[in-house]
């Protein structure tokens, strides 16, 4: 007997999912459904009704959403009641040492296709730190499938735009979107089939402007 059959450990006990690539990241089936009205972030979800017309995404920090890992099952009755779910946006800092990041990508898709398997309807959402993250980042990812993709806190720098631009080709050449749901601004070096939506920073400022 080995010891994930045993104990609670990285939600093992759970699901073993035995997926692709160097470090066997579980495979994420492509959404090919309508888009939603709204999608609200996770940290408001509790709070939203109507959400059989709504999807949830995860462009927050972290920390507001680590208990989805903590404790999936607790949190499945709600996102099934949602039309749709982006799958977590676990941060690949450029600075994060790698095997986080590979963990964080890892978990990502652990989650989405834990909630795959329970019937929900999941939006993968694409991430890369460096170019050497293209060895495994987008392992798991669907091709020809709509996808999610932030921009938030890349546009700064030029290095981090760079970044962000040499990553959002690669992911264009091997994953052939159908399309891209963009969150926060799109630079215009970016081709596809693009659907954008505001990110909270942009809607706060315009609510600032108005007076609010």
């Amino acid at each position: 007997m080995n010891y994930r059959h045993t104990r609670n450990y990285e939600n093992l006990e759970k699901r073993n999912y035995y997926g692709v690539g160097e470090y066997d990241i579980p495979i994420i089936q492509p959404y090919h459904g309508d888009l939603p009205e709204e999608f609200v972030a996770f940290s408001a979800a509790a709070q939203c009704k109507q959400r059989q017309t709504k999807g949830i995404h995860f462009f927050i920090d972290d920390y507001r959403f680590n208990r989805v890992w903590a404790a999936p099952e607790k949190y499945l009755p709600m996102m099934e009641q949602f039309q749709c779910i982006m799958t977590p946006d676990f941060s690949l800092y450029t600075d994060f040492p790698k095997a986080i990041q590979i963990y964080n990508h890892y978990r990502k898709h652990w989650i989405g296709a834990y909630l795959q398997e329970h019937g929900v309807a999941v939006i993968p959402t694409i991430g890369w730190s460096t170019p050497d993250s293209y060895e495994w980042c987008f392992d798991g990812e669907p091709a020809h499938s709509i996808v999610a993709v932030s921009s938030v806190g890349t546009q700064q720098g030029k290095e981090s735009k760079m970044l962000f631009l040499k990553g959002y080709e690669a992911m264009i050449e091997r994953l052939e979107p159908e399309t891209v749901i963009f969150y926060g601004k799109v630079p215009e070096e970016c081709l596809g089939n693009i659907v954008r939506i505001r990110a909270f920073s942009e809607k706060f400022k315009e609510a600032k402007c108005n007076g609010w």
